[in-house]
Order: structure tokens, then C-alpha cells, then sequence
């Protein structure tokens, strides 16, 4: 009888940093360990978003992309920090090299998470869970600061796991447990599952991967778009998505959906600049800069729109992506247009030709903390 090779299954490691800005400041000012600190924002609540903030800090509801102001109301007694993006870098690029001792199958999502392939390992070690654990180790040695690690067999399974013990976390999902993990898995849960889509899931009936296992592709399809297909495979376990080492990034984006219609431009404005200011942050965390900005719209109707504007220079300052993209807001809206999102996408990325701290001067914004 012909024996019949079974597929080899990955061994995927996803890497996250806890709190990273944060930890590194904490490990670099000693008076600052176990105080709720915030990385970015205003101590004074006049404008900024958190860029991240301490575990300290998150006992009280401070997230990132949080605006100062409300991470002000729920934390008064927090320590607001300015970001050093050109530190984190350094350090991201410290611990990249922990983990090229293992594999070179590496795939940054930013400086503080990434994929690794180890299904076949530079050490021959042979066990996902035990080079997570020995990652873990050194950066702790070495770096003094904690990752939190999922293990699993594909990505989206193992993203989930490394959130699953945080901070200092280990969590593995082993092939024959990763159905009856999805299964029990919340839909608000699920990577990529915003607060709008699992909201509209829970309205239909659908509060855990269970429920989503009841519907066929194409009900999925129907009710969530191109979505719904991932959806249907990912609750049984299937994501066939390789990591990619030398993943390029194309564009890069924020967006928000409101909990009301926004009716005047000036509501639109506000929101839009907190949109901005989100995607100036990532930038700046990537250490790209963008010669297009386009802006997305959604109408109370549905309708969706984008409008795209490119510029002589690249940019990575708040203030420029702002009014860009506002200019193009105020020529697309109508007076009786009401608006449910907004989203500021960049691209047409050119390597930046500046320092850290020449780029600032060029901006002249850092509007993480004014």
C-alpha cells in the first residue's frame, strides 16, 4: 500500500511586547516603575493621543489612540512622558536580533510584535514552544523588559494566544485544540474584529466562533463582505497566510466609526484630526513618510467614497496629513450629508531622508504631547 504524506504543519510564534514604550521607559527612569504612566498625549488634557501607557495606567481604562484628555478623566494621577521613537526603534532592532538566532523567518507587524516561522528552526531545537520560551528569556536577560508569546500553527490563532496571558505571558494552542478554541472564542475576540462589526454580529445572534461555525461561507459573505469568507475558515482553524519576511509596507491607515452621524464639518474636523494624529503616530513608529493621503468617507446611507490628494513632498507630521486631509473633506461633503466614518489612509512611501530629530524640526509638529 502507497503511504499517503501528510502536510506539514507550521510552527508559528507570534511576539508582543508588554506596554513596550512604556516598559522601556520605566526600565530607562527608575522613579517611574509601578506609577501609571501615559507615552504621549498632554499632561494638560489640550490635545494628543496616548501612544501607549503602563500596565499601572490600564488598571484605570487608559488605552492607546486614546485622546490625553479622556486618559486625563480616567487617570488624574498619570505621568505623561514624550515619546522617543528614535530608543524604541533601537531596541526593536535588539530584540529582531534575538530573534534571528532562531529563524530569519521573521515578520514585523511594528517595533514591538512580529510573526516568527520555526517550523524548521537555526538550532534544530524542534519545539515552537520552547524557542518561545527561551525568546521570552532573553529579552528579559538581555533587555530587561517582558514579551508576551502565542504558539500555535498559523498566524491568526497564534496572535490571538500571545494576548491571552499578558503581561509576561505564554500561551500554546496545539494543533488538535485549536477548533474547540475558536469555538469558545468571543467575536469581539477575534483579530480584525472591530467594536462596530462585533456589534452588528451580537445584533444577528452571533456571540462566539460557535455561533459563527453555524453559518455557511456565503451567509457570512452576506451579511460581513469579503470578510465573512475568512471568517468561515478561521473559525475552523484554516489560515494558510505565510509569514512574510520581507513584507513591504504599501500603505498605512486609521479610521473611526461614530457612535452618532456626524453633521457639520466642524464635528467632522474634530474627529478628523484625533484620525490624523493616530496615523502621524504610526508613521512615526514605522519611520516612513508618505507622499499620498486619501481620505475615506461613509455616509449615513452607506455610501463610501475615498478622496486622494498627492503632495510634492513626502510627510509624516500630523498637521500636514490634517489639512490635507480636511481640504479634501470640505470638497466632498454636501450640507445635508450626514457622515458614520472617516478614515486617513497614507502611501506612495519614500524612505525618510532625515534623522529623528531633523524630521521633527521639518514637521514641526510631535503633536503626541504639544
Amino acid at each position: 500500500m502507497q503511504s499517503v504524506s501528510l502536510p506539514t504543519l507550521r510552527k508559528i510564534i507570534h511576539i508582543d511586547m508588554d506596554a513596550f514604550y512604556a516598559s522601556v521607559e520605566q526600565r530607562d527612569n527608575p522613579e517611574l516603575r509601578g506609577k501609571a504612566l501615559i507615552v504621549g498625549g498632554s499632561p494638560l488634557g489640550r490635545g494628543g493621543v496616548v501612544a501607549t501607557a503602563s500596565y499601572e495606567a490600564r488598571k484605570f481604562g487608559v488605552r492607546s489612540a486614546m485622546s490625553s484628555k479622556q486618559a486625563l478623566q480616567l487617570c488624574p494621577h498619570a505621568i505623561f512622558v514624550r515619546p522617543r521613537f528614535d530608543v524604541y526603534k533601537e531596541v526593536s532592532g535588539k530584540i529582531r536580533d534575538i530573534f534571528r538566532r532562531y529563524t530569519d523567518l521573521i515578520e514585523p507587524l511594528s517595533l514591538d510584535e512580529a510573526y516568527l516561522d520555526v517550523t524548521s528552526d537555526k538550532l534544530n531545537m524542534g519545539s515552537a514552544l520552547e524557542i518561545a520560551q527561551q525568546i521570552k528569556q532573553a529579552i528579559k536577560d538581555e533587555l530587561h523588559l517582558t514579551a508576551s508569546a502565542g504558539v500555535s500553527v498559523n498566524k491568526f490563532v497564534a496572535k490571538i494566544a500571545s494576548d491571552i496571558n499578558k503581561p509576561d505571558g505564554l500561551k500554546f494552542i496545539g494543533p488538535s485544540s485549536v477548533e474547540a478554541f475558536m469555538e469558545k472564542l468571543p467575536v469581539e475576540k477575534f483579530h480584525g474584529v472591530g467594536r462596530v462589526t462585533a456589534a452588528k454580529m451580537k445584533s444577528i445572534g452571533l456571540h462566539t466562533g460557535a455561533d459563527l461555525k453555524k453559518l455557511s461561507e456565503q451567509e457570512l459573505i452576506r451579511h460581513f463582505g469579503k470578510a465573512g469568507s475568512f471568517y468561515y475558515h478561521i473559525v475552523r482553524g484554516k489560515d494558510d497566510r505565510v509569514v512574510q519576511p520581507h513584507r513591504e509596507t504599501k500603505s498605512l491607515a486609521a479610521e473611526d466609526t461614530f457612535a452618532h452621524d456626524l453633521r457639520t464639518l466642524e464635528e467632522m474636523d474634530a474627529e478628523l484630526i484625533k484620525i490624523a494624529e493616530i496615523v502621524h503616530t504610526r508613521l512615526e513608529r514605522k519611520n516612513l513618510k508618505g507622499r499620498t493621503v486619501t481620505l475615506k468617507i461613509k455616509y449615513s446611507d452607506f455610501r463610501q467614497i475615498t478622496r486622494s490628494q498627492s503632495l510634492s513632498s513626502p510627510v509624516a507630521d500630523q498637521h500636514t496629513i490634517f489639512t490635507t486631509a480636511s481640504k479634501l473633506l470640505a470638497a466632498a461633503i454636501s450640507e445635508d450629508e450626514k457622515v458614520r466614518l472617516l478614515g486617513i489612509s497614507i502611501s506612495n512611501f519614500n524612505e525618510p531622508d532625515y534623522p529623528k530629530s531633523e524630521r521633527q524640526q521639518q514637521s514641526g509638529q510631535l503633536r503626541l504631547f504639544p
